[in-house]
């Protein structure tokens, strides 16, 4: 029986996961947020059984140590994650994903405890072509001030684990898709499949239809979560976590199986995140992991939740 402490586990990926977290093997779960985004509703419901508390505070001021006293491991999923809303916001993305990151890595250095940070794909950036995590640095591009700071968090927990014996892993997950308590619809599918449920025209970079990009279904992320607890997956190591790669072309194609009159709209973005590029992630599936996400499922569930928005007719089964 270990403790564990989520930051930011209100959010996208932090709701669902707490709700499935695997059975017996935490006896307390500490969940910290600073509630910037009022997703009270996270807190709903969580399942009995696991000592749940929850502390509403930043990393970025909060007295860490406080928390962490006696903590096994932190999942660490605080962050600004909106890339092209990040643009207009560079230093306190930078705060938070980076200034908060360090001072979280820092306590969990000072108290023993492990800790797994989320990064994205979007470090990546060439012109084409599949990476991976032995890629070099000419392949280490972001083009925003979101994927710019994860990079400087990831090579600045390489060198607390080098100089101070910080023991962590390094997820660099795709763009997530999916349904939960506390999911929000910036990222790319989410974004698309609420348009097209609202009656509104998806949104596209001009660019892009055609651009290979790597997606993570939001229940293969809880699941390589898990993994990576069980598997005590604490390495010092990079992991690309994704479940496919794929065009918005074909996202398009999909939600239009079921919402067929949708229509596209095309814009142009402040930042060229949009470049095309597929991920590897045969390293982490050769630990034994396996991804069990799909585009599909995925995409039709988030509809069916917004179903009652009437831009749709009834599914069938």
């Amino acid at each position: 029986m270990t403790k564990l402490l989520v930051t930011g586990a209100l959010g996208h990926i932090g709701s669902r996961f707490v709700r499935q977290l695997e059975p017996a093997v935490f006896e307390a779960v500490s969940l910290l947020d600073n509630l910037s985004t009022q997703r009270y509703g996270s807190l709903f419901d969580l399942p009995t059984g696991t000592g749940f508390r929850f502390f509403e505070e930043d990393v970025c001021t909060a007295n860490l140590d406080d928390y962490l006293d006696g903590v096994d491991v932190v999942v660490h999923l605080a962050a600004i994650t909106d890339a092209e809303s990040s643009v207009s916001i560079p230093e306190a993305t930078e705060r938070t994903n980076f200034g908060g990151t360090e001072r979280v890595a820092r306590a969990c250095a000072r108290s023993g405890s492990r800790l797994i940070f989320l990064s994205t794909t979007s470090v990546y950036g060439p012109q084409g072509g599949m990476v991976d995590e032995g890629s070099g640095p000419d392949v280490l591009r972001p083009q925003s001030p979101y994927a710019e700071s994860k990079l400087r968090a990831e090579r600045l927990l390489q060198e607390i684990g080098e100089t101070q014996g910080l023991r962590f892993v390094i997820c660099r997950f795709g763009t997530i898709f999916g349904t939960s308590p506390g999911m929000r619809f910036h990222t790319a599918i989410n974004k698309f499949v609420w348009q097209a449920c609202t009656g509104k025209p998806l949104t596209i970079w001009r660019t892009a239809v055609d651009q290979m990009r790597p997606y993570l279904d939001l229940g293969d992320a809880v699941a390589a979560l898990n993994f990576i607890l069980r598997e005590q997956l604490f390495d010092g190591q990079v992991y690309n976590v994704l479940t496919l790669n794929a065009t918005i072309g074909q996202i398009v194609g999909t939600i239009s199986s079921y919402l067929p009159d949708v229509a596209v709209e095309y814009v142009d973005s402040p930042i060229m995140n949009q470049l095309s590029y597929e991920v590897s992630n045969r390293r982490f599936m050769e630990l034994g992991f396996e991804f069990k996400g799909d585009l599909d499922c995925g995409i039709r569930e988030t509809v069916q939740l917004l179903a009652g928005l009437g831009a749709m007719e009834e599914l069938s089964s």
